[in-house]
């Protein structure tokens, strides 16, 4: 077992006293009124040979923040804690190839090895290290970057990351139906009941599935989700992009490829889970943090797979104080 460097716990992040010179939340942004910022400009962004598009957050010139979604996800999921944490760095949130408003690649490769040498071209493409972020699959991929290229990442923090988890736990399908839709011949029906579902209803659907507690999901973003789900679905290669991505995720769980390329990271890293986290087991967040050669490890009570959608406040004030004990 790899040794942990700095704290487990990062003492920054608990409910225990702040030592001298951490961040107060109360120094980051206020988010708006109603919640929530709208999603930020987009644009088709291309370097070292790869077209990806993002969303890009104004703040601070001197450093750079990229964002990396998670399966099925988009540059959207990063709208807030982007903006909570301007102050610090630029935030420039990518859609991977197929997803969101990104066209897929011409070798229309959807594995996670397949998405980080996409990523990896791109920032090596922009020839300067930034501080990078990924949720779910976007932490897998961010892991492999960071383990390849660690010459371009100051920092690594990973929000629910998709290491391997092979329960057959039904809870983890955002509808029940989904299951007998993979069955070649009686799934038929169950595919045509699924496609007729609102994005409204499809919205709700992942909220319920992705928040340890629903509730805190607000009209307006359902609504901006639903928008989304739709916008997505209208594109060509969404289905597939989704499709191919989830079994290459699933297939390189059959080993232990990911734990071995976590153990080579060597930057600093924070691991953030959710203890109401459905679709990855919290079972997995001790090891993971300890896995990381220089790891800290967040966990957030009552909190599910997306902590950076549904409580950006608290996964800002410890990204910020990691960031601020790890100056370029």
């Amino acid at each position: 077992m790899v040794s942990v460097a700095l704290p487990l716990v990062h003492p920054r992040c608990t409910s225990v006293p702040r030592p001298a010179g951490t961040v107060d939340p109360a120094d980051l942004p206020v988010l708006p009124s109603n919640g929530h910022w709208p999603a930020w400009p987009g644009r088709d962004v291309t370097s070292g040979g790869v077209t990806l598009h993002v969303r890009e957050t104004p703040g601070n010139d001197g450093a750079e923040a990229v964002y990396v979604h998670g399966l099925s996800g988009s540059a959207t999921n990063w709208t807030d804690l982007a903006g909570l944490l301007a102050p610090r760095a630029a935030g420039v949130a990518v859609d991977l190839p197929g997803f969101g408003y990104s066209e897929p690649l011409p070798s229309r490769d959807y594995t996670p090895s397949g998405h980080a040498d996409a990523l990896l071209s791109w920032l090596a493409g922009r020839g300067r290290p930034v501080h990078l972020l990924g949720n779910s699959l976007g932490g897998m991929v961010a892991t492999m970057v960071a383990a390849r290229r660690p010459e371009l990442v100051r920092t690594l923090t990973l929000v629910s990351p998709a290491f391997p988890d092979r329960r057959p736990d039904p809870r983890r399908m955002s509808d029940p139906r989904m299951a007998l839709a993979m069955i070649p011949g009686i799934g038929k029906k169950a595919r045509a009941q699924l496609a007729a579902a609102s994005p409204r209803v499809r919205a709700e659907q992942v909220m319920a599935l992705c928040f340890g507690d629903p509730g805190r999901a607000t009209d307006a973003r359902l609504d901006e989700t639903a928008a989304e789900i739709a916008a997505r679905g209208r594109q060509p290669w969404a289905a597939e992009a989704v499709s191919r991505s989830a079994k290459g995720m699933f297939a390189s769980w059959a080993g232990r490829g990911l734990w071995a390329t976590a153990a080579r990271v060597p930057v600093p890293t924070l691991v953030v889970w959710g203890d109401r986290d459905r679709l990855i087991s919290p079972r997995l967040a001790v090891r993971a943090a300890r896995t990381f050669p220089d790891g800290r490890l967040l966990m957030l009570a009552g909190v599910g797979h997306i902590a950076q959608i549904e409580v950006p406040d608290r996964v800002a004030a410890c990204v910020a104080a990691l960031w601020d004990e790890c100056p370029s």
